[in-house]
């Protein structure tokens, strides 16, 4: 029987264990230029047990920040200082994919620079506020991507997964899920469009499958992942039928051999196993586990054959020699959600482990 604390190959590594840091956003990218700073190195490299560690989510343009504070993968600087990320994980011998986010209609343009706004598929406000450095601002109309920039986004894309690898990074992942850029496309509600992307299931997914293959182009498909949260309403996204777009999506993406699909799952636990059937490669699964955080049972998702990796969030974020804890039953830190975003050490690189 397989067990979560078994190596598996993905791509061109082999994983010491199939258990996975899920990508956090935790705002503390203070330095110059948004670039990650040694405080981010440190927390990532205390983590290195991890299976698989997938940063936060870096925007791959400057227009596809939606957050204070989040880091970019867009500039030299900001490749050169994750540099010093992945060697220190590296020095542990851990393994580290870089999230790529663009945010989309999620943001607002105080976060941008000056003449910059939010875009998106089509001109569709998200209802609600985001977190600004003048505190909570309501979401604004996104400027709809014409043809030209919906390719040079694409292209970003491209260019920042091309940034990872130089920074040491040993893959990607396309952050396809909670409402950002990917995900726009994806919902009927947030893509409106009645051009060659959008009107219909293979049109709304074209956005996904072309960044994907842009992105497998620049940097090997076995450094690339994806991730998708069919059905999430996050950040006022509203998909009723999700199962015809993400089992198309999949098997359009099914070609390019990805390292792997990397499902945040919603209460369907039957889309769940549909997906995973219907994915040929590597199938990692954030599993619902609302309102708790996802604890020790979810191992058995990997003895049962539900997934071939688990992804571990908040209970990571609070202890960072987890794949031990669960190996001896715990005991666990319990995560402090007010140091979550922003802030200092404190939250972040100062949760004890079992030998402190």
């Amino acid at each position: 029987m397989t067990t979560a604390f078994d190596p598996i190959v993905l791509g061109a590594k082999t994983l010491a264990s199939r258990i996975v840091m899920a990508p956090m956003t935790r705002s503390r990218a203070y330095g110059p230029g948004a670039e990650p700073t040694e405080l981010m190195a440190k927390y990532y490299a205390q983590r290195a047990s991890a299976g698989l560690i997938v940063t936060e989510g870096i925007q791959p343009s400057p227009v596809g920040q939606g957050y204070p504070n989040t880091p970019g993968l867009h500039t030299p600087g900001q490749v050169a200082a994750w540099r010093t990320v992945t060697d220190a994980v590296h020095r542990e011998r851990g393994v580290i994919f870089a999230q790529l986010m663009h945010t989309g209609r999620i943001g607002h343009p105080s976060l941008l620079p000056e003449g910059l706004a939010p875009v998106a598929p089509s001109a569709v406000a998200a209802k609600g506020q985001v977190y600004t450095h003048e505190g909570p601002k309501d979401f604004v109309t996104p400027t709809e991507l014409n043809e030209a920039e919906i390719r040079q986004t694409i292209t970003d894309f491209a260019a920042a997964a091309r940034g990872a690898v130089e920074a040491g990074f040993d893959g990607v992942e396309l952050h396809g899920a909670n409402g950002y850029l990917i995900h726009q496309f994806l919902a009927p509600a947030t893509n409106l469009r009645t051009d060659a992307w959008g009107g219909t299931v293979e049109g709304r997914i074209r956005f996904a499958v072309e960044v994907a293959a842009a992105v497998a182009e620049a940097v090997g498909s076995h450094r690339v992942g994806l991730r998708i949260s069919p059905g999430n309403p996050y950040n006022d996204i509203a998909e009723p039928h999700p199962s015809e777009v993400y089992e198309t999506l999949l098997a359009k993406l099914a070609d390019l051999n990805l390292a792997y699909l990397h499902l945040m799952e919603g209460p369907d636990r039957d889309l769940t196993a549909r997906l995973r059937k219907a994915w040929p490669g590597t199938f990692v699964l954030n599993p619902f586990t609302y309102p708790e955080v996802t604890g020790p049972e979810a191992l058995k998702l990997i003895e049962d054959g539900a997934a071939d990796m688990v992804a571990y969030g908040a209970l990571f974020l609070a202890n960072p020699d987890l794949p031990r804890r669960l190996a001896a039953g715990g005991p666990f830190n319990s995560p402090d959600t007010s140091t979550f975003y922003g802030g200092d050490h404190r939250g972040y690189t100062d949760y004890p482990t079992l030998n402190a």
